[in-house]
């Protein structure tokens, strides 16, 4: 079993509340109240700003030109990934600025400096964990929601982004990085805190989720 696997597996219950959220399932079902997709599509907007603060602080920690080269490869493409949060956001009437000046939400807050904080007192594998439920939960999530798009789907370029041959390949790229960092810095004696990085990784991806469908901040 690989790390990921592993670690999914300790987290079973925290993985289950974030992946069939009922964020998701309405977003699936294409039931989702716009105002919830609104907040939580800004959010997410400001989220990925943090994430890429993320990668770049992966890039720092990196000891090897192939992991600078992994980080900054992700980097490029969660900067891509802002593309289709314009493209909502200009068609509801919001400028870039607009959305950039929208308040944080407190989950955001706390999803994303758990993860800057995770990367700054641990090393790169410490980070990529902390990371993993993000980028390869919406690589799983989108797979999953891909059988309910449809033509006339409300969230269908949400939906297309996250099961798109890119983004899927994204997900297991970030997979096997996990083995591979695993390991080179790894060992049974890390299991315990890589462990505990993930659950609450999840349960932050959960809270983030039900802050977009209750649009609180």
């Amino acid at each position: 079993m690989g790390l990921f696997e592993e670690l999914k597996t300790r987290c079973a219950a925290e993985w289950y509340s974030y992946t069939e959220h009922d964020f998701v399932r309405q977003l699936g079902a294409g039931s989702l109240p716009l105002e919830s997709f609104k907040h939580y599509l800004a959010q997410d907007y400001l989220f990925l700003i943090h994430f890429s603060r993320a990668y770049a602080l992966a890039a720092y920690k990196s000891e090897t030109v192939a992991d600078i080269r992994a980080a900054s490869t992700t980097l490029a493409r969660i900067v891509d990934e802002t593309s289709m949060h314009l493209r909502y956001c200009e068609s509801w009437g919001f400028v870039p600025e607009q959305v950039e000046a929208i308040p944080e939400a407190k989950a955001n807050m706390a999803y994303t400096r758990f993860v800057l904080e995770a990367g700054m007192a641990g090393d790169l594998l410490d980070l990529c964990v902390a990371l993993a439920p993000c980028v390869i939960g919406y690589a799983e999530i989108g797979q999953v929601l891909a059988a309910k798009q449809h033509d006339d789907h409300p969230y269908r370029d949400w939906i297309e982004t996250y099961s798109s041959p890119d983004y899927q390949d994204v997900g297991r790229t970030a997979v096997a990085r996990l083995d591979e960092l695993m390991t080179r810095r790894g060992g049974p004696g890390r299991m315990t805190g890589l462990t505990e990085t993930f659950c609450r990784a999840t349960r932050l991806e959960a809270d983030f989720w039900q802050m977009g469908l209750t649009r609180t901040l």
